[in-house]
């Protein structure tokens, strides 16, 4: 009886494997030697495919970076572009939220990150903004993205009422907010982006007369 084919490794099929496992353990759990066994080969196996860790890592992150749309930016006005970056960004980044910490480290070094942050750049100073602005204003918004993703601040709280009920009056619903953490947790970011982008209006029209 012949025995049964193992599926041939590939770059795709090792990197998705990666990012599965680290959506399930955590980035800092992943190891080659672990993803090996994951796989079912030998860890020598993958160096053919990635020389180390940090090459996988790499490609992990470009793969979730490329899903980031930019292309608003070519078409619409700065607000309406910039908060479709920003709920773009954020939904690529939200789907793997234990990947967001590397991809918090070393933004522009990595071919996507900076072909993402050209297209906003490049839209923001096609619409008026000073080069030093539209820095800041990319750089804010990754701040309000990567905040948003790298936890729940709703999903933290307990469910029991009692944490709460005697030793913090002013939390007796906190206790609720648990069951709605992914409700609470897109609607503050929308309210968070939707202001951030009312408050540079003002900002725009300032910047632009004084010019």
């Amino acid at each position: 009886m012949a025995r049964p084919r193992v599926p041939l490794l590939s770059r795709d099929r090792i990197r998705d494997a990666a990012l599965v496992m680290i959506d399930r353990d955590g980035l800092a759990d992943v190891s080659m030697r672990k993803l090996a066994a994951e796989l079912g080969v030998q860890a020598a196996s993958l160096y053919g495919h990635y020389p180390n860790k940090d090459e996988l890592l790499d490609d992990i992150a470009a793969r979730i970076m490329s899903r980031v749309d930019t292309s608003a930016f070519d078409t619409a006005p700065w607000d309406q572009a910039l908060a479709a970056w920003a709920r773009s960004y954020r939904a690529a980044l939200a789907a793997h939220p234990n990947f967001v910490p590397y991809l918090a480290a070393g933004p522009g070094r990595r071919s996507e990150n900076l072909r993402a942050a050209d297209a906003v750049h490049g839209g923001l100073v096609g619409a008026g903004w000073p080069p030093r602005y539209a820095t800041m204003i990319g750089a804010a918004t990754r701040y309000l993205v990567m905040g948003s993703t790298v936890g729940s601040f709703a999903g933290g709280f307990a469910d029991d009422v009692q944490v709460y009920r005697d030793r913090y009056p002013h939390l007796n619903q906190a206790h609720l907010l648990r069951a709605i953490a992914d409700e609470i947790d897109d609607d503050s970011f929308e309210l968070a982006l939707t202001a951030f982008i009312a408050g540079l209006y003002a900002t725009h029209a300032a910047v632009v007369s004084a010019d």
